[in-house]
């Protein structure tokens, strides 16, 4: 970290003039050491020069506020605002560093009166006697007392303890002031007062210290407004130091106030006598901290991605393993959806995480190495490793979810067909079992004629054969309730009530057709006639109704299928179908024949014909109705069928068109793969070239992620078509998902690497001839060019370059410990890197850093907490004493601290 000279410097100004304590020869030893204001000066004051008061006035306010404003507050009217003796009581804390009595806070006279006192008490308690000088003056706002006792103040608190060559206080002050302006023209400082009325001897002392602030060639002594203006504002803009003075009114009085003056010269001893050693030693110091800072907060950074990246993890994976099928097809395409948002929208941010994640940490232990700092160990399950499992086991339990949605939306799908197919065979068979117990119940063969016997007998034969070509549905019925049944049907129990409905009406109709046969058979040999024709027609019907009905069950029959081959095999299965209709048709003629046979007898013996045939519920017109039923249902089917056709096409043409793009996008990820991993191996220009072309490579792949975008698109078309294979590619949106994150991961990865040889070189001051040869050294012992080195093709390299390890096993040991710390088995060209350059590389130490601090402690073995706020900028100085622990050797004052361990944990040889 580079620390502002500037900054540093008002930094210093500002703790030094808070606790230097300086003194005046206008202040005399008495016998027993305390200090008093001679009288003769004090006589004089009481007596002040209009134009001195008036200069005091404004040079006393602008010092008073120069500390005031540390707390936050200032003055506008010297002798007003001291009147209640609250803002006089903090003026001294904030110079002297201690804490006065605490203030009454009450506007009575006799409060005021009581807080000034214990101002005045104050400075009497370092060793000054005021003389004249009464609380009560003050209070009641007298301007020279006021200003007599400020002055007090300043040379108590700001001039005694200047010294310059065994001298001090107003003599030490004016010794150094014509020692830093003697090499300057037209400057002659002799006192403080007309010394000073041209601004040349201020613009001197300014330039001697900083000459770029003023360019001291082009003043001209002819000028002094414009020479003390310059000062006044280069000091108060640059060094911190508040204008104190007016140009004009120093101008214009022929002698200027010399406690003014004084006043104001001392702000700029105080900014830059011996400030050089400690300034240096406060910015090694403040560089090696924020080198600490930063780390810290890049660590920092780095523990709450972490958590927050395994905290997703942990939230989305009981998501993702939560196979809980829902119960309707609906339900479950919203799982489905649901998981695509996810794919889509909520797990791609968190990819960059992961990878940033990686970036981070391989910067951050980079920089740790090029400053001589151990590594960075995360907490634990934090590592980097350890992201990497629970993101492998993230995406392990993601596929699982997939392949379970899919499965479960077959199932479903599967199931609703199974139960639309079952309600409707149930339905059909319910219909003809309607009436057929009360039938087969009947006893009315007790009181029938023979005729009647006959007519019932053969009527029960073709109930019966009726009822056996019934059975096949009837076991259709049961089987699609099993299969129901075992595919977990939502609503088995409601099929299982109906199939067990239907069974048990079969048996009882088996039971009651069983008996009736047995009555009749009982009774048959009483009936003789017959009519034949009767007989025949209805055996012929019977099978021809029950033909047909199977016919419209299977023109209407549902059905699902999934490619182009199973919908051909339905189409060729209804060809086959509609060639046996001229068959049939000629089975309904000699059906209809019959009929008309029995009629043609009728009318040529004269029979008449009452009623509909004792043998059959079928009609003619029963068999004509439903033949005509059958043909319209035919065209109906080839619709349907070829409606199924087109979607089977269209679906086709999707997974060619998915097909099409995966083979393209696969082949493409895996090239760039190969092309990122070149460029880790070739020696192909600067590394600001390489960082170039790589950041040309990631620019095209984030270009390219439109292509991406569009195969989702084409693959959600798929999957709410319900395609779920593809044989014409190998490449499923999964492959592409894992090959397109790793080919983002790779790309941010190597640039990653990249900087941190960047990083690397300019740390460690190599050219780029030096890491080109570093790099060709490498790539010829990287045998397996995978970017690693194993142990032996390491020591090769070593001995290549001029190592002596032919017996140095110890030596080479050493050197694996620090290439290799975490025992991987292989040397990575950036731990190569940092062991090329590492042992000639200019770094501060520990010890560097400890001797620092002694100069800022003064030679001391301790550091005190105002020392440090005095000589550090704030927020380096408050993270010192928050880390540093306390020094309790011999007799430190209280709150002294150990900068000495302080500065070996730094570099991570001791522990806090």
């Amino acid at each position: 970290m580079i620390v502002d000279y500037q900054e540093l410097k008002n930094s210093v100004i500002q703790g030094c003039s808070s606790i230097i304590d300086l003194f005046s020869s206008s202040l005399m030893m008495t016998t027993t050491g305390e200090y008093m204001t001679q009288e003769d000066d004090w006589e004089r004051d009481l007596l002040l020069d209009p134009a001195w008061e008036k200069q005091q006035r404004k040079t006393f306010t602008a010092w008073c506020n120069s500390h005031l404003r540390k707390a936050g507050t200032q003055i506008e009217n010297i002798e007003e605002d001291f009147r209640n003796g609250l803002k006089l009581m903090l003026l001294l804390e904030v110079i002297s560093g201690e804490r006065l009595p605490k203030p009454d806070k009450g506007k009575m006279r006799f409060h005021k009166i009581a807080n000034v006192n214990k101002a005045l008490d104050f400075i009497s308690s370092k060793g000054v006697k005021l003389i004249s000088i009464g609380a009560e003056e003050i209070v009641d706002g007298n301007v020279k007392m006021t200003l007599g006792m400020i002055w007090t103040i300043i040379l108590r608190f700001a001039i005694q303890d200047i010294s310059v060559e065994e001298t001090s206080a107003k003599e030490g002050l004016l010794l150094w002031c014509q020692r830093k302006t003697a090499p300057y023209r037209n400057v002659n400082v002799q006192n403080f007062h007309i010394s000073w009325k041209d601004g040349l001897a201020l613009c001197a002392l300014i330039h001697r210290h900083r000459p770029d602030l003023i360019d001291y060639s082009k003043l001209r002594k002819d000028d002094p407004v414009g020479n003390l203006n310059t000062a006044f504002e280069v000091a108060e803009k640059y060094l911190d130091i508040p204008k104190m003075l007016d140009a004009d009114d120093i101008v214009n009085t022929p002698k200027p106030d010399e406690k003014a003056i004084m006043t104001y010269v001392s702000c700029f001893y105080h900014a830059f006598a011996g400030a050089e050693q400690a300034e240096t030693a406060a910015n090694r110091i403040c560089k090696v901290l924020a080198v600490n800072q930063e780390n810290e907060k890049l660590m920092e950074e780095y523990e709450k991605l972490a958590s927050e990246l395994l905290e997703w993890i942990r939230r989305t994976i009981p998501w993702l393993e939560n196979r809980v099928a829902e119960q309707t097809m609906h339900a479950m395409q919203q799982k489905l959806e649901d998981f695509r948002d996810y794919r889509r929208v909520h797990k791609p941010p968190k990819v960059q995480e992961k990878c940033q994640l990686e970036i981070n940490f391989n910067t951050l232990q980079t920089k740790l190495r090029l400053s001589n700092r151990p590594a960075f160990m995360p907490s634990e399950g934090k590592m980097v490793s350890d992201i990497a499992n629970a993101w492998k086991g993230l995406e392990q339990v993601e596929k699982g979810y997939e392949e379970w949605l899919l499965t479960e939306i077959r199932r479903l799908e599967r199931l609703d067909h199974l139960a639309e197919k079952f309600k409707q065979k149930s339905t059909l068979h319910e219909s003809w079992t309607t009436g057929k117990e009360e039938l087969l119940s009947q006893k009315d063969y007790e009181s029938a004629s023979l005729m009647e016997i006959r007519a019932l007998m053969r009527k029960h034969e073709a109930f019966e054969s009726d009822l056996a070509a019934h059975q096949d549905r009837v076991e259709q019925i049961a089987a699609i309730a099993q299969e129901l049944n075992e595919l977990d049907y939502y609503d088995a129990a409601t099929i299982n009530a109906r199939c067990q409905g239907i069974c048990d009406q079969w048996d009882n109709l088996g039971t009651l057709t069983q008996k009736r046969r047995e009555s009749l058979e009982r009774v048959e040999k009483l009936w003789e006639t017959i009519d034949q024709l009767y007989l025949e027609f209805a055996k012929r019907a019977a099978p021809f109704n029950n033909w047909m009905d199977g016919a419209m069950e299977d023109l209407q029959d549902m059905f699902i299928v999934h490619s182009i081959e199973e919908i051909q095999s339905l189409i060729t299965a209804h060809d086959q179908f509609k060639a046996t209709i001229p068959e049939a048709d000629k089975e309904r003629m000699a059906i209809m024949g019959i009929h008309n046979e029995i009629l043609k007898i009728a009318q040529t013996y004269g029979i008449k014909v009452v009623g509909e045939n004792p043998y059959t519920v079928l009609s003619p017109q029963d068999i004509s109705n439903k033949w005509e039923a059958v043909k319209q249902l035919v065209p109906m089917r080839d619709q349907m069928l070829q409606e199924e056709v087109a979607r089977q096409q269209s679906n086709e043409r999707l997974r060619r068109q998915f097909a099409a793009q995966a083979n393209i996008i696969g082949p493409w990820i895996q090239i760039k793969m190969e092309e990122i991993s070149h460029v880790s191996i070739d020696i192909v220009g600067s590394l600001e070239e390489q960082m170039s072309n790589l950041k040309t490579y990631e620019q095209n792949i984030i270009n390219y992620k439109s292509n991406i975008d569009t195969l989702e698109g084409d693959h959600q078309l798929s999957q709410e078509s319900l395609i779920f294979d593809n044989k014409h590619t190998n490449y499923t949106m999964e492959h592409v998902h894992v090959g397109w994150e790793q080919l983002l991961t790779t790309i941010a990865r190597t640039i990653n690497e990249i900087e941190n040889q960047i990083l690397t070189r300019d740390a460690k001051g190599i050219s780029q001839e030096q890491l080109n040869e570093f790099r060709a050294s490498f790539n010829h012992f990287d045998r397996k060019r995978n970017g690693m080195m194993d142990p032996d093709d390491f020591r090769a390299c070593l001995i290549s370059m001029g190592y002596d390890l032919v017996s140095g096993e110890v030596e080479f040991a050493r050197i694996m410990t620090l290439v290799d710390p975490n025992n991987t088995g292989v040397v990575t060209f950036q731990a190569f890197i940092d062991f090329m350059t590492r042992e000639t590389a200019e770094t501060d130490t520990a010890e560097q850093v400890t001797a620092s601090f002694k100069i800022l402690a003064s030679d001391k073995a301790y550091i005190t907490v105002e020392e440090l706020r005095r000589e550090l900028p704030p927020e380096q100085a408050e993270y010192c004493i928050i880390r540093m622990t306390k020094y309790n050797v011999g007799d430190a004052p209280p709150g002294a601290l150990d900068y000495i361990s302080f500065s070996s944990a730094l570099y991570g040889e001791s522990d806090l």
